[in-house]
C-alpha cells in the first residue's frame, strides 16, 4: 500500500476587494489619475483606420488597379538577387501590368545596416524606378512599418519572402502578397 496522492489546486489565491467596489466608502475609493498626452502630429494615427474599409467590396479590393504600387521588403530584394531576377521586369511579368516598386525609409535603413555584403541590394533599392516613401515614426523596424502602412492604405501589394510578415499581412483583409518561390 502506497501513499495517497493529493491533487494540487492550481491558481489558488486570496480574493482581494477592488478599490472601486461599491462597499468601500467614497473617501477611501481610488481615483484614476487623469493625464493628457500631447499629440504628436507626425505619429500615424491608428484610431483613424475604419473597422470595415470602404475600398473593400466583400473580399475584392477596389483600390487595387494598374499601375500597381508594390511595397518591397528587404528580404524580397535579397532573394531576387539570389534567384537572378530583374525586380521590376519580373513584377510586370507576374501582374501583366505596369508596376511601381515602392520602398520605405525603414527598409532602406535596414538594407544600409546589412553592410558591405549587401551592396548590390542597396544599389537595386536606390534605382530611380523605385518610388521612395518617407516614414515619420521612430525606429527602423521595417515589418511594423509595412504592416502599419498597408493597414491604413489598402492600395499596396506587399512583396516579401518573410514567413512572419506574410502571416501578419494575411490577417489584414484585401492586401495581396507577392513572393518568390522556385526562382519565379
Amino acid at each position: 500500500q502506497g501513499k495517497q496522492k493529493k491533487a494540487r489546486k492550481y491558481a489558488v489565491m486570496k480574493r482581494m476587494i477592488s478599490l472601486r467596489d461599491e462597499r468601500i466608502k467614497e473617501k477611501d475609493r481610488a481615483k484614476a489619475p487623469v493625464k493628457k498626452k500631447k499629440e504628436d502630429p507626425s505619429a500615424i494615427k491608428e484610431r483613424e483606420v475604419p473597422q470595415h474599409p470602404s475600398c473593400l467590396f466583400f473580399q475584392y479590393n477596389t483600390q487595387l488597379g494598374p499601375p500597381y504600387h508594390i511595397l518591397v521588403d528587404t528580404n524580397f530584394i535579397n532573394f531576387s538577387i539570389k534567384a537572378k531576377l530583374d525586380l521590376v521586369q519580373s513584377m510586370m511579368d507576374c501582374l501583366y501590368a505596369k508596376c511601381i516598386p515602392c520602398i520605405t525609409d525603414c527598409v532602406m535603413g535596414e538594407i544600409e545596416k546589412l553592410g558591405q555584403k549587401y551592396r548590390v541590394a542597396l544599389r537595386i533599392a536606390k534605382d530611380p524606378r523605385f518610388e521612395r516613401l518617407p516614414c515619420m515614426h521612430k525606429g527602423t523596424y521595417a515589418d511594423d512599418c509595412l504592416v502599419q502602412r498597408v493597414t491604413q492604405h489598402k492600395c499596396y501589394i506587399v512583396a516579401t519572402v518573410d514567413k512572419e510578415l506574410k502571416r501578419r499581412i494575411r490577417k489584414i483583409p484585401g492586401v495581396p502578397i507577392m513572393y518568390i518561390s522556385r526562382h519565379r
